[in-house]
């Protein structure tokens, strides 16, 4: 990253409520790439607040398009009766453990890691969109300007150098954990299994066995699947939708 990139997240990181840099050996126990490894992420929507640092942050980052994310934030107004409350779904890469991009590419541009993290080879990439067909979380796009897949890695760059990902480090309301999924004694297997009951995912008919676990999420948005830009919807609490946009 050039200097003047580091210097701008940097700011945005100071403006959004003083968030602090915790690298991921502190928030996991070991900054060294180990084989063996599988990453998940942990997303507490008790804690999320919706106030989109994380798109900020990964913008900046991995900078996509003007237009295009890799990560943001559905906003969901539920109501009932004369009862309302916001509910934040933040969207991103689900780095399946069965992931359907992979075997409908017909390049091999897009593969998995030993890690477990889906990445693309945008040399490879030939930009058919096949792997964005094949996705049922709406979380990968053809890049405008590369005319290539592009989505969420994990900031697979970062974790190597022993950095937290973007959106990780820039959360105000430390609502999204990574880890280790085979470490048991790791940050995000202890909550897992501190919340084995609560813990829900998107779209878990598929079978894609995603690794990307929600906390505090209502079943009725298990398949609320939107990849566009975020907007407010405002539904019931069974999931009727009432309004969806600006």
């Amino acid at each position: 990253m050039d200097t003047s990139k580091r210097r701008l997240l940097g700011q945005i990181a100071a403006i959004t409520a003083g968030a602090v840099f915790i690298p991921l050996a502190e928030a996991d126990g070991d900054s060294t790439p180990t084989k063996g490894k599988r990453y998940g992420m942990l997303i507490d929507l008790r804690r999320c607040v919706g106030c989109q640092a994380c798109t900020v942050a990964c913008t900046i980052e991995n900078q996509p398009p003007l237009g295009q994310f890799r990560t943001t934030v559905n906003q969901y107004e539920v109501t009932e009766g004369d009862n309302s409350a916001f509910m934040m779904l933040p969207r991103l890469c689900n780095h399946c453990e069965n992931p359907p991009c992979i075997p409908v590419c017909p390049t091999g541009a897009t593969f998995q890691r030993q890690d477990g993290i889906v990445v693309v080879n945008n040399d490879w990439c030939v930009g058919c969109g096949y792997c964005v067909q094949a996705c049922p979380y709406d979380a990968r796009f053809l890049n405008h300007e590369t005319n290539t897949a592009d989505k969420c890695t994990f900031c697979a760059h970062r974790l190597d150098a022993g950095l937290l990902p973007a959106c990780v480090e820039t959360c105000v309301g430390e609502a999204r954990i990574i880890g280790d999924l085979n470490d048991p004694d790791s940050r995000i297997s202890q909550l897992l299994t501190q919340h084995r009951d609560d813990i829900k995912v998107l779209r878990p008919s598929m079978g894609t066995q995603p690794r990307v676990f929600y906390l505090g999420m209502n079943q009725a948005f298990a398949e609320r699947i939107r990849g566009e830009a975020p907007v407010r919807t405002l539904m019931t609490a069974s999931g009727k939708e009432l309004h969806h946009g600006h």
